[in-house]
C-alpha cells in the first residue's frame, strides 16, 4: 500500500472516531444520567368537609302579576253605543264603562211597567171584592199569580238590561280601548283591560325538596330588567300540591307598589330566604367541577387526588350544599383542581376555611 492511501484511510479513521465521541458517546451518558422521569406532585389547598348551619337562600324566576286583573267584555251581543272611560286612568268599582245598544229591551221593560200597574189595580179590586164574597177565590188567585209573572218578567227584563252594561268590578286602572263607539261586540270582545296594581303579587315555582323549607311570611327579594335595586315582598301563599311534570311547588308573594311603579307582567329574578336554618355540607363553589353527566369533585385519599361524583343544592355566593357524595370528615381539595387527574400525587399546602 502507498504511503499517500495509508494516510487517507488513518485520517478517516481519525474522523469517525471524533464523530462518535461528539454525539453518540453524550448521548448514551445523558440517558444513563437522566433514566425513568420522576413523579411530579401538585401543590393544592385542602378543606375539611364539616356540616353547618345555614339560612336558605333559594334563587328562582316569576312573573309579576296584579293583585287583581280583568279582561272587560260584554255579557251579549250588540252595537257599542257609548264609552265613558278614560284610557289610562283610575276607575273605581261599579263605574260604568261602556255601555249596548238596549232600545229593545227599554221598551219591553215600559210595556211590563204599564202591564204591571193593570195588573195591580186589578188584584186589588180583587181582592176587596173577595173579602165581601164578591168573587170567588180562584179568580182573586188568577189575578195575584198574573201579577207576579209580570213582576217577574220585569225582574229578567232588567236583569238582561244589566248585561248591556260593563261596569268596573273593582277599583283600578283602565288601559288601553279595543273597539270604539258604533262598533259591533260580542261576549268575546275585549273592550279594555282593568288592572289593580297598588298591590303585586309575584308568582315563581322552586324545587319540590325545598318545600318544606318554606313558610308563609318567608322573605323575598326580587329585582327586575327596568328598575334598580332591591325590592322586598312577603310569601302570601303556597300551592298545596306540587306540579306532577316539573316536581315544582307554586308560590305567591305579595309587594305594596303604592310607592313605586312597577308594572305587571315584568320578569323578575327571585331570591327566596328561608325562615328555617338547617344543618348541611357546604364547600366552597370553586371546588365543584361540572361535567356532561353531573358533577365531581377531588378529595385527597393517601396522598392522591381521586374524584367522586356529587350532587348539590342551594347555592350561596360563596358556598354550595352537597347532598350526596361527601362524608364529614373528608378532605377536599379546593384550589388547583382544573390541573388534577385521578391519582395524581398532591401535597396539602393550606387548609381553607
Amino acid at each position: 500500500m502507498k504511503p499517500k492511501t495509508l494516510i487517507i484511510l488513518i485520517s478517516a479513521v481519525v474522523v469517525l472516531g471524533a464523530i462518535k465521541l461528539l454525539f453518540l458517546l453524550p448521548e448514551n451518558k445523558k440517558t444513563a444520567k437522566t433514566g425513568a422521569p420522576s413523579a411530579q406532585v401538585a401543590n393544592v389547598t385542602g378543606f375539611i368537609v364539616k356540616p353547618e348551619l345555614f339560612e336558605n337562600k333559594i334563587f328562582s324566576s316569576g312573573t309579576i302579576n296584579a293583585s287583581e286583573e280583568v279582561a272587560l267584555k260584554p255579557e251579549v251581543s250588540g252595537k257599542l253605543i257609548s264609552i265613558f272611560f278614560i284610557e289610562g286612568s283610575q276607575v273605581n268599582k261599579g263605574t260604568l264603562l261602556a255601555k249596548i245598544n238596549d232600545a229593545d229591551l227599554q221598551a219591553q221593560l215600559k210595556k211590563l211597567n204599564l202591564q204591571l200597574k193593570l195588573s195591580q189595580e186589578r188584584e186589588a179590586r180583587l181582592k176587596a171584592l173577595l173579602e165581601i164574597k164578591g168573587v170567588s177565590q180562584e179568580e182573586y188567585n188568577e189575578a195575584a199569580n198574573q201579577l207576579q209573572t209580570i213582576a217577574a218578567d220585569i225582574d229578567y227584563t232588567r236583569a238582561q238590561i244589566s248585561k248591556t252594561e260593563i261596569r268596573a268590578p273593582f277599583d283600578g286602572k283602565i288601559g288601553l280601548k279595543h273597539f270604539s263607539e258604533g262598533s259591533f261586540v260580542s261576549n268575546t270582545s275585549i273592550i279594555a283591560n282593568l288592572e289593580q296594581t297598588e298591590v303585586l303579587k309575584i308568582d315563581f315555582t322552586i324545587p319540590e325538596k325545598y318545600a318544606s323549607l318554606i313558610n308563609k311570611g318567608d322573605t323575598v327579594i326580587f329585582r327586575l330588567d327596568n328598575q334598580k335595586g332591591d325590592f322586598i315582598a312577603k310569601v302570601f301563599a303556597i300551592e298545596p300540591k306540587i306540579n306532577e311534570q316539573t316536581r315544582n311547588i307554586s308560590i305567591r308573594a305579595i309587594y305594596d307598589n303604592s310607592k313605586t311603579n312597577i308594572y305587571p307582567g315584568s320578569f323578575a329574578r327571585v331570591e327566596l330566604v328561608s325562615g328555617k336554618k338547617q344543618s348541611s355540607i357546604m364547600i366552597p363553589t370553586e371546588a365543584v367541577i361540572p361535567e356532561l353527566k353531573g358533577k365531581k369533585v377531588f378529595v385527597y385519599n393517601n396522598g392522591k387526588a381521586m374524584p367522586v361524583k356529587v350532587e348539590t343544592g342551594t347555592r350561596t355566593e360563596a358556598r354550595i350544599e352537597i347532598i350526596n357524595g361527601l362524608n364529614e370528615g373528608d378532605t377536599l381539595i379546593a384550589t388547583g383542581i382544573m390541573a388534577l387527574k385521578p391519582e395524581t400525587i398532591v401535597k396539602i399546602i393550606a387548609f381553607k376555611k
